[in-house]
């Protein structure tokens, strides 16, 4: 008997398609990684299974990313596994290729990426085919219930009926590899000319949208405040007092985008205007009408991010994740990744049905208005609501028919504010009074604005949030309470002040109005029906968005400070030189605006696959072009001038695209001014050392300091992270200062004579070696003896040991516990300098060594030691190279090594248990290394072959090791970081 798979996007929504298919297709048996009964088979991915790549013959590794083999523009694309999911598509793959299984079901979310995740894995099945060659059909659920589920099973969707959407899924996938691949490729072979390896990632939306930050930022440096004034007074009337503003009735725009009709730019005509009035008698005229304010529209992903963050504070990512777990694990919300803000036209019944349970609920707060609604008749056809021209892959969010239970605190809020948002949108109108009063005084005209809420409406649902937000009103403000003036009554000006303002710059952008700005491709537009016009040529989708945030702000492109983004030096560096090379495609928002224009039209079969990618492609080769062409020195931008002067002439240290440089004394007398005649000295220091980008306050710092640190965000050439201090130091060969890291080793500070001064400080402790008190000294523990001071010039101890040595901080409480027992707690944070492992050790006073040294933790083993030569424990100095770096002693040859074993058998004192012996691995480790015996260094060897030999470090991030099965049973979850590898080892080591 033939069946059908059925493939859901993740193994929740499996399960959900199997309890709503029992009641009409039998019961399933549950295997390993699919559900089965005589119909179906249904099985998921987790996520992306698949993801694309260049073909090897085409593909470039870092190590040769220059111009010379760019652009990358593979004739077609390979199909890769997602390493830490490979065994979870060998599964779904195995179901497909059964010759039972004779049809296909896409389950997976309905959009765009849930099509592209299904495709991959389809292709992937049928291998070298380049697809299985059986009928597919697609599952488009717009809500998780489980009658839903078998209404959308009912109304399977043709394979044909998805081409489009399928066609622009491939062409967002493999145009994003294209310019993201290309664009970080060329920037960072430009930013890596002059040496080093400075990694500059780009993206077709990420880099835009961070645009729109950078040039918000720059508005707000270079905006200049200006005074401004305004004219208050307060009237008499018979029935009381009222407030009003002054105004010009002839006002009309200009290009001044700070100019209004109330603001008067000069204190001695508002201080006029104030004087002239106070006192006299007020002519008034008053014009009143009804107005009535509409509920906002429903939610659609953009908006409620933009809604949660406002009231609440929630990233996008945090919301997303809590609409994604009250669709998914309670079917309390439809889908929540949509663009729509309607329902379909035939979607009234269904939202009857959820009045009916928020009437029936236990949301005291709300239930009373749902049966409101229900009673009264709101919940009734209207276009506003209703709309399927309106309805794009999926509908507005809104609640379920399904009441909630068990939901978290943030998970209630979000739910709460999609429920009001659901409910108030059939509400009536909120209907105002709004009254406009003109009070003239002596040729001058005053505004009061008054606003009355005569029937609250939708406003009800939100009670007293509402309210305060409309009575709240300050004077001439509409929202203020106003007193009845009679028809002729004239009134008295009983005061009149000139109130002095400033201008404000634009403010920073949240993410919040962020979301908003790349909803409309940077056009400021705040009107709701304006802003959805506008959606179709966004950035990104309201999938996407909240990722493309997350990942400039993971880049060090952003910080998030409170709820505002700042962009970052490095930000300002990238806008500089898309700039400067002319790629306004990665500068300008509304351009990329226009290719997420041209996906959604070639989801609607509007536009072909092949005339997208070709200008794709024409993209890419132009951002490729301008990089490598580009001859001149520098970039043009706008560069900041440092105030500290040259450490090694005086002049004038100014900032340029890759550096800090001195151009000259300037032409005044303190020779600190903004020019320079632009014949330096030769002092300069680069902007980006090891790939961290100075902000503008840090280069100053250190020009002024000669020192700065400890900074974190430094990568080595091969790109490891690492900490260090930066210096500004002499350089006697070459007669200038340069730039330098300090990892903590004041050798030349401290032997260059200079006396050091100890007093007011503690002592740590007492010296090991010859007594003398042990004091903090630069990014050393220092005996008093081994530096010169006023009472022994020259040094006569050798004791020092570093704050941070490889990657270790050694705290104070530390280091006064080696001096007082000879040795510290277990530290867990070093970082071999040759292999790049963390590692656990004591820090130990070695008396016959006459320094601190590595001591590693002692364990009992029930296998004898192998035969070879056992490491010297703790054979380290804490003076070693790098940051108080530690590096371990070793015999320099094989025969030096057996001398050393000989030594040690021949002595007569009991044998400490050697940290080279073997120690059996557990089950699941020998799954992965074998079942012999092994210390921990050759398991963790034996760990990196086999993570190395199966690919499984993350592409992104090197450092991250993503699980198969085999390591997922060792390290008992999906990811470790490198450094937590020999730790879970050890676990496994008995």
């Amino acid at each position: 008997m033939t069946k059908t798979l059925v493939i859901a996007e993740k193994p929740s929504v499996a399960q959900d398609i199997v309890r709503a298919l029992t009641p009409v297709a039998g019961k399933f048996e549950k295997h390993e990684d699919h559900f089965e009964n005589e119909r179906y088979v249904v099985t998921s991915a987790v996520g992306h299974l698949v993801e694309i790549q260049a073909p090897e013959e085409f593909d470039v590794k870092r190590g040769k990313w220059s111009f010379a083999h760019l652009p990358v523009i593979p004739p077609y694309f390979d199909l890769k596994p997602v390493d830490k999911t490979k065994s979870r598509l060998n599964a779904v793959v195995k179901q497909a290729r059964r010759k039972d299984v004779t049809e296909l079901v896409n389950a997976c979310d309905a959009g765009r990426e849930g099509e592209l995740i299904f495709r991959l894995i389809e292709q992937y099945a049928g291998g070298a085919k380049g697809g299985l060659g059986k009928p597919v059909k697609r599952l488009w659920l717009q809500s998780m219930t489980p009658q839903a589920i078998r209404d959308g099973f009912e109304n399977l969707r043709s394979d044909q009926q998805m081409q489009g959407l399928a066609s622009a899924a491939r062409s967002r996938s493999e145009a994003d590899w294209l310019v993201g691949i290309n664009g970080t490729r060329a920037m960072t072979a430009f930013n890596s000319r002059d040496g080093g390896f400075f990694l500059t990632t780009v993206g077709r939306v990420q880099t835009p949208t961070l645009s729109l930050v950078v040039e918000r930022e720059e508005k707000i440096r270079k905006f200049v405040s200006r005074d401004y004034w305004e004219i208050h007074a307060g009237f008499h009337a018979e029935a009381g007092e009222y407030l009003g503003k002054w105004f010009d009735p002839k006002w009309k725009k200009s290009d001044d985008p700070e100019a209004r009709a109330d603001r008067v730019w000069s204190y001695h005509q508002a201080k006029d205007i104030a004087d002239a009035v106070r006192g006299k008698a007020a002519t008034v005229t008053e014009e009143s009408k009804p107005t009535t304010q509409a509920s906002p529209l429903l939610f659609d992903l953009t908006s409620l991010q933009r809604e949660a963050n406002g009231k609440f504070g929630f990233s996008a990512k945090t919301t997303l994740a809590l609409a994604q777990s009250l669709y998914e694990r309670h079917k309390a919300l439809t889908y929540p990744r949509t663009d729509s803000r309607a329902l379909p036209e035939d979607y009234l019944p269904v939202a009857r049905q959820t009045f009916g349970m928020l009437a029936g609920s236990g949301m005291r707060h709300l239930a009373p208005f749902a049966q409101q609604a229900l009673d009264d008749g709101y919940v009734r056809p209207s276009k506003r609501i209703f709309d399927n021209s309106k309805v794009s892959d999926h509908f507005a969010i809104i609640p379920t028919t399904q009441a909630p239970s068990g939901l978290s605190e943030a998970e209630q809020k979000l739910y709460d504010l999609v429920v009001r948002r659901f409910m108030a949108v059939f509400f009536p109108s909120a209907e105002y009074q709004v009254t406009t009063r003109i009070s003239q005084v002596v040729g001058h005209s005053f505004k009061t604005e008054g606003k009355v809420l005569v029937k609250p409406g939708w406003l009800a649902i939100y009670g007293k949030e509402a309210a305060n937000e409309v009575e709240d009103g300050k004077a001439g403000d509409k929202g203020q309470p106003l007193v009845p003036v009679k028809p002729g009554e004239m009134t008295h000006t009983e005061f009149a002040e000139a109130k002095g303002l400033k201008t404000k710059p634009p403010a920073r952008y949240s993410e919040a109005t962020l979301l908003g700005a790349m909803e409309s491709a940077g056009k400021q537009i705040d009107d709701d029906e304006l802003r959805e016009a506008m959606q179709e040529k966004g950035l990104g989708t309201p999938a996407t968005r909240a990722a493309i945030i997350e990942g400039l702000l993971t880049e060090k492109y952003m910080l998030r400070e409170g709820r505002e983004l700042i962009p970052t030096a490095k930000a300002f560096q990238l806008m500089t030189l898309l700039r400067g090379l002319d790629v306004q495609e990665l500068c300008r928002a509304d351009l990329t605006g226009e290719w997420e224009f041209k996906l959604a039209q070639m989801e609607k079969g509007q536009l072909s696959r092949e005339a997208f990618m070709q200008q794709i492609q024409a993209m890419t080769e132009k951002l490729v072009k301008k990089a490598k062409e580009y001859d001149r020195d520098t970039i043009p931008g706008d560069y900041a001038t440092l105030s500290t002067p040259c450490p090694n002439c005086g002049g004038v240290v100014k900032e340029n695209y890759r550096r800090y440089a001195c151009v000259g004394r300037s032409d005044d007398a303190s020779g600190a001014g903004a020019g320079g005649n632009g014949e330096g000295c030769g002092f300069s220091f680069t902007k980006s050392p090891a790939g961290r980008t100075f902000e503008t306050a840090e280069a100053e710092q250190l020009l002024r300091d000669r020192r700065i640190g400890p900074l974190e965000g430094f990568r080595s050439k091969a790109g490891w992270p690492f900490v260090a201090e930066v210096t500004i130091a002499r350089d006697e060969e070459a007669g200038n200062y340069k730039l330098e890291f300090d990892f903590g080793d004041d050798k030349n500070a401290e032997e260059s004579g200079e006396i050091v001064d100890f007093a007011g400080q503690e002592s740590l402790g007492a010296c090991p070696s010859c007594g003398a008190p042990v004091y903090e000294h630069g990014s050393n523990y220092v005996c008093s003896k081994s530096v010169p001071t006023a009472q022994q010039p020259t040094p006569s101890c050798t004791f020092k040991s570093g704050k941070v040595i490889l990657q270790q901080p050694v705290e104070r409480a530390q280091m006064q516990k080696l001096l007082a027992t000879g040795k510290t707690d277990l530290l867990d944070k070093f970082v071999s300098m040759r292999t790049r492992r963390a590692f656990k050790a004591f820090l130990a006073w070695d008396k016959e060594a006459g320094k601190v040294n590595f001591e590693f933790e002692q364990r009992e083993s029930k296998y004898p030691p192998r035969k070879t030569a056992a490491a010297k424990t703790g054979a380290a100095s804490a003076r070693g190279t790098g940051a108080g770096a530690v590096k371990a002693s070793k015999p320099a040859t094989k025969a030096a090594a057996k001398k050393a074993a000989a030594k040690t058998t021949a002595a007569k004192t009991p044998r400490k248990a050697s940290t080279a012996a073997g120690k059996a691995p557990s089950a699941q480790l020998a799954a992965v290394i074998g079942t012999e015996p092994v210390a921990r260094p050759e398991a963790v060897k034996k760990m990196w072959d086999y993570i190395k030999a199966h690919n499984l470090q993350d592409p992104q991030d090197k450092r991250t090791i993503v699980a198969d099965d085999k390591l997922r049973a060792v390290f008992g979850k999906d990811r470790i970081g490198m450094f937590e590898l020999a730790g879970i080892l050890g676990q496994h080591l008995a």
